[in-house]
Formats: structure tokens, C-alpha cells, sequence
């Protein structure tokens, strides 16, 4: 009997260890790469924080789409590479370049758990000099 019930410890243990948020920067990170707003924005919050070059706002997650799509679609997006990620206290961030047509954008991604999914809250684009 004891037996049964450390293994069931054992079991519980490590299930409750391997959750997960159901959204993670890594999926932001691949939707990035391939510059798809409209898959980036499965994951972005009811309003969210986009600074681009020319502009610093707060927009609803519609508003947010569209000013992605914009930016990827002016700029050509070839791919996102991760430079660090990190988590604190139930948020997760990354900075990467995005590789761009146009050039190289330093960008930072800052998602924050809500319930039991990880929202982007946050997106900075700055060129590269």
C-alpha cells in the first residue's frame, strides 16, 4: 500500500511540476519568425504596448493586429532570432532581432500570466544602428 501511494506522490509531483501556461513566448517567438500578425495575435492581450520607430502606443488587441501587420508587411519580415528570454514572478520576456528587408529591429516581447494563459502585453521594435 504504501508503495500505491508513493508512487502516486511520485506521479502527482511530477505533473504539477511539467505545467505549463498554455501560451509561451517560444509560440510568440515562432510567430514572429514567420511574420504573421494574425498568428501573432492569438497571443496578444486585450490591449497592448507597441513602440515602433516612429510611434509609442496603447492599443486594443484589433488595433494592435493591424499596426503589426502594417509594420511586418512594410518591412518584409525574414526571420526572428532569440537573443535572451527569462521569467519573473509569472511573466515571461525575450529580446531577439527580427530580421527585416528594410534592416534589423532589436525587439522586445513582455508577456504576463492571466488565469492559466501568458498574454502579450508588450512589444518594442527599435532599428539596429
Amino acid at each position: 500500500m504504501k508503495r500505491v501511494q508513493r508512487a502516486l506522490a511520485i506521479v502527482a509531483t511530477i505533473a504539477l511540476l511539467s505545467f505549463k501556461p498554455a501560451f509561451s513566448i517560444d509560440e510568440v517567438a515562432v510567430a514572429m519568425r514567420s511574420g504573421n500578425a494574425a498568428q501573432l495575435s492569438r497571443y496578444l492581450d486585450n490591449r497592448v504596448d507597441i513602440s515602433l520607430p516612429d510611434k509609442a502606443d496603447t492599443y486594443s488587441k484589433t488595433q494592435a493586429e493591424m499596426i503589426i501587420r502594417d509594420f511586418f508587411t512594410t518591412n518584409g519580415v525574414e526571420t526572428f532570432e532569440v537573443k535572451h528570454k527569462g521569467e519573473n514572478g509569472g511573466s515571461e520576456f525575450c529580446i531577439g532581432i527580427l530580421k527585416t528587408k528594410n534592416g534589423d529591429f532589436r525587439t522586445v516581447l513582455f508577456m504576463r500570466l492571466k488565469g492559466d494563459k501568458q498574454f502579450l502585453q508588450e512589444i518594442r521594435f527599435q532599428p539596429v544602428e
